[in-house]
């Protein structure tokens, strides 16, 4: 059989099983980003309308074996930017999946009003030359980096200075727009090749805070005076796999070691709680983020190059 490229729809028959092999790829291709079936069926679900956002599956013999997540920045204040983030299977490459899944990509953000691609492309020969070929230049690299929580060896927790108290981000369960408002701060300031704006709270809620891979227990916020000035949220699969989603400082506050303060605390809280090993991602040119993860004692384990292409 030839390789076939659908849509993953949630109300399928095949939805489970769909959501399933999803999970599977992303985990065999960038084990450090966290996917489940129901997060993948989340994302789905809670996508903003304006992102025009659509997971396609590729299958082979009725097995999936890649998969793309495709859609428009919304949040951006530059219209016409979308994205396509291709992974196929280690294990089922050279059977054309790729380029099916990045040619359906396309035609449906071209569609979508896209005049540009973004796409993350893991740093290695077979890959970099895959979107060569395809007319993709390599603009900026970001790391992923393990911390493994299990037989390392964390710093240990020191008394916040006076002023300054550390909570878990599950004391916002019943309001966060100040969680919103340090995140849509952090976010704008964030390096990157696509700027985003935070300004829905009400989505912000429904993607970000109440996503399933998010642990509001797990999470720190760093209070000054009350006032939430630094967090660090994370995210767990519950298979012992703990993610920093973000991690970010107000611009009032910076250069206090806040985000190092309230990221070691949710480090201790993730171990604590079972978690055995710890990622993160940092864009390459971040270095004061680069150097706090350095000090935990992360390790790069892989690296993406996000890549850019015209369409026509």
């Amino acid at each position: 059989m030839t390789v076939i490229v659908r849509a993953f729809d949630p109300s399928s028959a095949t939805a489970a099983a769909d959501a399933v092999g999803f999970a599977a790829v992303r985990r065999a291709c960038v084990p450090a980003m966290l996917a489940t079936p129901e997060s993948v069926a989340f994302d789905r679900a809670h996508a903003h309308p304006d992102a025009h956002y659509r997971q396609l599956i590729a299958e082979h013999d009725g097995e999936v074996v890649g998969t793309a997540q495709v859609g428009i920045a919304h949040d951006s204040p530059e219209p016409g930017q979308g994205f396509a983030n291709v992974y196929v299977h280690p294990e089922r490459l050279g059977a054309g999946a790729g380029s099916l899944l990045l040619r359906t990509a396309e035609e449906h953000l071209a569609h979508a009003g896209a005049r540009t691609v973004y796409s993350w492309v893991l740093d290695e020969p077979g890959n970099r030359a895959f979107a060569a070929r395809r007319g993709y230049r390599a603009s900026r690299s970001a790391h992923f980096l393990r911390l493994d929580l299990a037989h390392g060896s964390l710093p240990p927790r020191r008394e916040p200075p006076a002023g300054v108290e550390l909570v878990s981000g599950s004391v916002f369960a019943d309001d966060a727009r100040p969680l919103f408002a340090l995140d849509a701060e952090t976010v704008a300031d964030e390096p990157g090749d696509v700027a985003a704006e935070f300004t829905d709270y009400e989505h912000w809620l429904a993607e970000t805070w109440r996503h399933p891979l998010v642990s509001r227990e797990l999470t720190t916020v760093a209070l000054v005076e009350g006032r939430p000035a630094a967090f660090s949220l994370a995210r767990t699969d519950g298979a012992g796999r703990y993610a920093s989603g973000m991690t970010g400082t107000a611009r009032a506050f910076r250069g206090r070691g806040l985000a190092k303060l309230a990221k070691n605390d949710s480090l201790h809280r993730a171990r604590a709680a079972g978690c055995t090993e710890a990622f993160t991602g940092n864009d390459a040119g971040n270095g004061p983020m680069l150097a706090i993860n350095e000090w935990f004692g992360y390790e790069i384990c892989a690296t993406e190059v996000r890549h850019v292409r015209d369409l026509g």
